[in-house]
This record gives C-alpha cells, structure tokens and sequence, in this order.
C-alpha cells in the first residue's frame, strides 16, 4: 500500500474514534459459536450502520470508493514483521520494535555526529528508512484498519480474511510477533537506546482493537486466535503500566500524557476490565484537564511546540477520545469543569474562531497552516458526532458536503 493511499484512506481513524453500542452485523450461520460480544468496545455501531446504508449518498461515495480501492490493493500485500528490520535492536532480540526519535539529527559539529541534536518539528528521514519499525508498523496497522472497515461495510469476506492475515503476523505468529513492548521506541543515538515518549507511537492500537472485534463479530477469527491476541494485548498494558518508559510517559505532562491514557483505557475496555478503566478516567480531571487547558481554553504545552496548531489539535482529539470513553462508562469528562475553570469544551471554543476561519492563527506553525486546519475541522466533526453537537458538525462538515471519512455520523 502506497503512503499516500493509507494517510488519506485512514489517517482520521489513526487517532482513533470511540463510541459504543450494539452491532446488527450479519454474521455466519453459527454465529456466536466463539461466544464473542455483540458489540465493539470503540466503535458505535450504530453510527457505522446509518453511514453504511447511505454509501450510495454523494456525501459518502467517493469515500467508500477510495476505501474499496485502497483494501483492493491491499489484499495483494505482503505482511510486513519487526524481524524484518536491518537495524538489530539493543537487546539483540529483532522481535523488539526499534524506532528512532523523530525530531532527531547528527550534530554536524561530531565527525560521527553523536550525540545526535534536537530540531523540533523537523522529522530527520533517517528515523523513517526501513532499518527500523515505524514505517512498517505504519503500513501494517493501516492495512489491517482498511481492511477491517472494508470488510464491515462490504461484507465481503475476502477483506477480514486478510486482515487476519496480518494480525498473525504482527501479533500471533511465533516466529514474526512483535515482543509487547516498546523498550527501544525513539531512541536517539549517542544518549539512549529508547524513550517512553515513544510510546505514543502505537496510539494506532485502539484501530486494531476494532479491526479484531469486527472480525469476532463476523466470526471470521477463531476462538485461539482472539485468544493470543488479547494475551498480547494483556502483557503490553502490563510493560505500558510497570516499565520504567511506561511509567515516565504517564507521568508526562502534555499531549503524551493524554496518549498515554488514550491506549492504556481502550486496552482496558478491550479486556473487559471496565472497573480499571473508569479509575483512570477519574484521574484525568485533575491530571490532565486541570494542568493541560487553562480557563480560556487553551493548551499552553502544545502552543509553545513549532506546530502548534498541530499539537493542539492533536492533545484535544485526545481528550476528546477520553471524554467519550468516559461517556461509555459513567465518568462524565465532557461536562467536567476544573476548579480554575479548565475544561475540554473551552478547549474546542478556543480553536473554534480558527475552525471556522474568523481568525488566522497566530501562533508557530512551521508545517501547512491549511492541512492543521483540515484536521482541526476533522475533530469538529469527531466531537459533533459523539457528543451530538449540532453546531460541531457544522463546523467540521466539509463546504462540498462530502466526507472524507466513515465514521462520524451526524444527524
């Protein structure tokens, strides 16, 4: 799959969307056989099936094309695997992930360029060259989304079974799954093998989470299966909750911290550890909201990065996820006012002038002003959607009235 292809197709699902409900899903003749639930943890199924009996509708069928296509290409794929990296990590073991930090360059001053310098918001292409794993991991969750989403609004099988296909691969198979850890995400060379802001790599994990819970739904997955992959899913929120990385990045104290919360309550869900799940909700109003957003509604953290827009946008999508998972279980985030006056929805009444273009934005922006803004009209629709926001999906419905997206449904 082309890059282009997997960011248009699937590039507002990365960051995942969270609602609930049950699924009207035609499954096989013995459905139930596996015992699986008849709902997905993040997804509203409701939603996906009002946008799926109107994929025929202007405003959904270049989209629904453009995803046919993309799955079309895709089931002639090759399953990438960690252990086919060059790069060997630290631990000598391929089947750790290795990736490099981002933002990271040689130091042009060293003949060996170490200690590599920071360079904010300027992504060095030596950390995305195939002798690591973020670009695999990449192309292989994008695959597996697509795929996944095809297969729910096509029904055809043919999709769910390549999907699984790669889930084995990346998750299952003993001799190409991915140890469940992140020990190496974002080292920078000359200072450290791995850092724990490298665990927002796999934020993309909740769309894997959707893509095996629409394959239990269809019955397309057999019972072993689920069962190795939430024992993955199992022994990752145990490194992303004990580990020296997993614990620095939830002590973080900007978007990486929201992230960080964003996988470690989707994982819990997913595991039926709902209980667990709502504590850290709980926490999220005085960890996060409190000290993230100020009274006017912005996000001091993201504005002093050189794409602010982008983080800004990028933190709220976040809390936005966490805000609806609370709303699946009871901890009401949406509604939730610090005692300095702090909240997710000054948050969006903060960025709105900007969204609707009253404004220019003032702030660093060193990447497309214009892109930032399309994604912040994305997250307009997001919030519209799941939280039934009549003048947010107003805002975020694009000027020709066709979506770019499957999954926010607005009435």
């Amino acid at each position: 799959m082309s890059r282009t292809m997997f960011k248009t197709v699937v590039l507002s699902l990365l960051m995942g969307v969270t609602v609930s409900g049950n699924c009207n899903i035609q499954a096989k003749p013995d459905e139930n056989k596996n015992g699986f639930k008849d709902s997905l943890s993040l997804l509203d199924c409701s939603k996906l099936e009002a946008v799926k009996n109107k994929l025929e509708a202007p405003e959904y069928a270049n989209v629904y094309s453009d995803l046919v296509k993309s799955a079309n290409k895709q089931l002639e794929d090759k399953a990438l695997s960690v252990v086919q990296k060059t790069q060997i990590p630290p631990s000598g073991d391929k089947h750790d992930y290795i990736s490099y930090g981002p933002y990271w360059w040689p130091n042009p001053d060293k003949l060996d360029g170490l200690p590599w310098i920071r360079k904010d918001g300027q992504i060095n292409p030596l950390t995305r060259e195939g002798n690591t794993d973020f670009e695999s991991k990449n192309v292989m969750f994008g695959n597996i989304t697509n795929l996944s989403l095809a297969y729910f609004f096509s029904d055809e099988e043919k999709y769910g079974k390549k999907a699984l296909e790669f889930l084995k691969v990346w998750f299952v198979n003993n001799e190409t799954k991915m140890n469940p850890n992140l020990n190496f995400a974002q080292g920078i060379p000359g200072i450290n093998t791995g850092r724990g802001i490298g665990i927002i790599e796999f934020a993309g994990v909740t769309n894997i989470i959707t893509a095996i819970e629409i394959l239990e739904l269809k019955n397309t997955i057999d019972k072993e299966t689920s069962k190795q992959l939430r024992l993955w899913f199992t022994k990752y929120l145990y490194w992303l909750q004990t580990s020296e990385n997993g614990i620095f990045e939830k002590n973080t104290k900007n978007n990486h911290g929201v992230w960080y919360d964003v996988q470690e309550v989707s994982i819990l869900m997913f595991l039926n550890k709902n209980e667990e799940a709502k504590a850290v909700l709980e926490t999220v109003k005085t960890k996060r909201i409190a000290t993230q957003i100020e009274p006017n509604g912005s996000q001091p953290h993201e504005l002093a990065r050189t794409k602010a827009l982008s983080y800004s946008t990028m933190n709220l999508r976040g809390f936005t996820q966490l805000a609806y998972f609370g709303k699946r279980l009871g901890v009401d985030l949406w509604n939730y006012q610090a005692k300095n006056g702090a909240s997710i929805k000054k948050a969006f009444e903060f960025l709105k002038p900007y969204a609707l273009e009253e404004k220019k934005w003032e702030h660093q922006q060193i990447s497309s002003v214009k892109k930032a803004l399309q994604g912040l009209n994305s997250l307009f629709l997001m919030a519209g959607s799941q939280f039934n926001v009549g003048e947010y999906c107003a805002i975020g419905k694009p000027k020709d009235g066709v979506y770019s997206n499957l999954l926010y449904h607005c009435n």
